[in-house]
């Protein structure tokens, strides 16, 4: 006969169990139904951070510059004490020659004498204090064997140098690597961001960019500041010749700038080497505190960190190359930190 036993009912823990979790999944369902998608940053939001991270960009492109101007440095200094360690070495084997010769003519007689016998021995150092000593060698030889001494420690010296030189080059150029990684992948991060608006928003953003490069010299008043020196005034028309030219970073002119690219160019226009960085024109003059005292040519310090430079042009405008995607341009001082300017 079949057996109608009774189903085994579930424990009250399992059930309590099973309606906890149910009760959950649902209220998770819900929370997800009504839950909002994250919200999408708006043009000005984009445009902010793009701002950021070209301004990152362009301190480490300030400290890349800092870099290729050292190793451009170093090279020249390193090129120099190779070309004195060659003719040095060249004047070397020459008093070598001279005595050895005498040497020769003396061995051809029969004649040599000790002080050439020691002469021919690997240490000259040894050779002159024994032949000094025993009174061996004539005065002219005791001279010819003392600028020996004298050309092979130079040479050693010379050559420590290079070797030290080219350790600081090596890792300069290490350095200028890893800056301009660091430029890149600012600009990159920056591309990225840009490219996640929709094709109004870039048009639009596009046309901000294109009325703030359209700035020139016709369209922008620059009143009647007083302006500064012969040379400055020569180093700030020769900038005002750039207007519209695009900002790359390391640029140094004729047809592209950074910053401090165009203020070193357009001093060097005028005659006048300034250092290449922000930072180093930053100390490279008299320094006016005050932007009523400014005159127009001086050059203009941004940022804590002094990582931009510009010139002054009057009526509380500057001439300079911002960032990457603009051109050289007047902009307001008041559009960054001003920090002081720096008379040339």
């Amino acid at each position: 006969m079949a057996s109608h036993r009774r189903p085994k009912q579930p424990s009250r823990a399992r059930v309590t169990v099973l309606t906890t979790a149910a009760a959950a999944a649902v209220a998770f369902s819900a929370q997800a139904a009504n839950a909002a998608p994250s919200e999408k940053p708006t043009k000005d939001e984009v445009k902010a951070k793009v701002d950021k991270l070209y301004e990152q960009a362009e301190q480490a492109t300030e400290k890349y510059n800092g870099a290729k101007e050292k190793q451009e440095k170093l090279q020249k200094e390193i090129s120099t004490i190779q070309d004195n360690v060659a003719r040095g070495q060249e004047e070397l084997n020459k008093l070598r020659d001279s005595i050895g010769l005498a040497a020769a003519a003396q061995y051809r007689t029969g004649t040599i004498d000790s002080s050439l016998q020691l002469f021919l021995s690997s240490d000259p150092d040894d050779y002159l204090d024994k032949a000094s000593t025993a009174d061996q060698l004539s005065a002219q030889q005791v001279e010819s064997l003392k600028k020996i001494q004298e050309k092979q420690r130079e040479l050693a010296q010379e050559r420590s140098e290079a070797s030290e030189k080219l350790k600081d080059l090596a890792a300069t150029r290490t350095e200028l690597g890893k800056k301009k990684q660091e430029v890149q992948a600012k600009l990159a991060e920056a591309q990225k961001l840009l490219n996640s608006l929709t094709a109004a928003e870039k048009a639009a953003l596009d046309a901000e960019n294109a009325r703030a490069n359209r700035s020139t010299g016709t369209r922008v008043d620059l009143g009647d500041a007083p302006a500064g020196s012969s040379r400055a005034m020569a180093a700030f028309q020769a900038a005002q010749s750039k207007l519209g030219s695009p900002y790359v970073y390391g640029a140094t002119g004729p047809s592209s700038f950074d910053c401090s690219g165009l203020t070193s160019w357009a001093y060097a226009q005028a005659g006048v080497a300034i250092p290449r960085t922000s930072q180093a024109q930053a100390s490279a003059g008299t320094r006016i505190y005050s932007q009523s005292d400014l005159r127009v040519g001086d050059l203009v310090i941004f940022y804590g960190d002094q990582h931009h430079v510009g010139f002054y042009a009057g009526n509380g405008q500057i001439l300079h190359a911002p960032r990457t995607g603009t051109v050289v341009r007047y902009e307001s001082i008041n559009n960054m930190p001003f920090q002081f300017g720096v008379r040339i």
